[in-house]
């Protein structure tokens, strides 16, 4: 990724998604069944699918375009939309290129994603050619009112439309505070958009990796990064079935 053009030029500080606090626990859910498929496999860390193929991060515009042969056969087997398949190997691609010592596979970007907001589709949104999506999903006020925590509005509503509370944005779910710290372009517009899927995916990507104390590839590491979305067991288990279901090409 040339990151003259697509970094932000923020810190990387870690910064809760929902929740407030990473949870530093043991692994719970390694040996704890799938909800709904006993079809799939259970492994923490969820499988890591088909490798995706080496493109030049560099490439001008929209390098997540450059996946799509790769990504066609996975986006008809599972359902995933093509175009937020090659968002998840564009992203996978360049933190394996960038930072091979995570070890996150395309596999648990999606299966987030699929949790979050359908892969960017939640309520009839739709995915354009360049990755974004309309009309913005956002998610309830923050105002400590349904089980969720209180936060007041950190952006003057200029990202997600509350000036009173901050919500959730985009088909990966940030707040504001979150966005602000780790938000990237990658689709090569020169704008770090939360509603975009390749700039979501890739901000995501590089937000688990640090939360997992910079390794994906133990069951510990990545349960805390999930965890970092929603301190919670079913949550976790949610995220890790449909990634295995990704994982061997089915749908979940």
């Amino acid at each position: 990724m040339r990151m003259g053009r697509r970094r932000t030029g923020r810190r990387l500080v870690f910064a809760p998604m929902i929740i407030g606090a990473t949870a530093l626990v043991a692994s719970a859910c390694i040996d704890l069944p799938s909800l709904n498929r006993p079809d799939i496999p259970e492994g923490i860390p969820p499988g890591a699918g088909a490798p995706t193929p080496y493109i030049d991060i560099n490439a001008p515009g929209r390098t997540a375009e450059l996946m799509r042969d790769w990504a066609r056969p996975i986006s008809e087997s599972t359902g995933i939309p093509l175009i937020a398949m090659e968002a998840y190997g564009n992203a996978a691609e360049i933190q394996r290129q960038q930072h091979p010592e995570c070890g996150l596979a395309w596999t648990t970007l999606a299966g987030i994603a699929a949790v979050e907001s359908k892969h960017g589709t939640h309520r009839a949104t739709t995915i354009a050619p360049n990755g974004d999506t309309a009309p913005p999903i956002r998610g309830v006020a923050l105002d400590g009112t349904r089980g969720n925590m209180e936060i007041r509005d950190s952006d003057g509503g200029t990202l997600d439309g509350d000036s009173v509370h901050d919500r959730a944005m985009g088909p990966f779910q940030f707040i504001p505070q979150t966005w602000e710290r780790y938000g990237v372009d990658a689709n090569g517009d020169w704008r770090a958009d939360p509603d975009n899927l390749d700039d979501a995916a890739l901000s995501a990507a590089r937000y688990l990796c640090v939360s997992a104390d910079g390794d994906m590839t133990t069951p510990e590491g990545w349960e805390r990064a999930v965890k970092t979305y929603n301190n919670s067991t079913p949550y976790v288990l949610d995220v890790r079935d449909r990634a295995n279901a990704y994982s061997i090409n089915v749908r979940y």
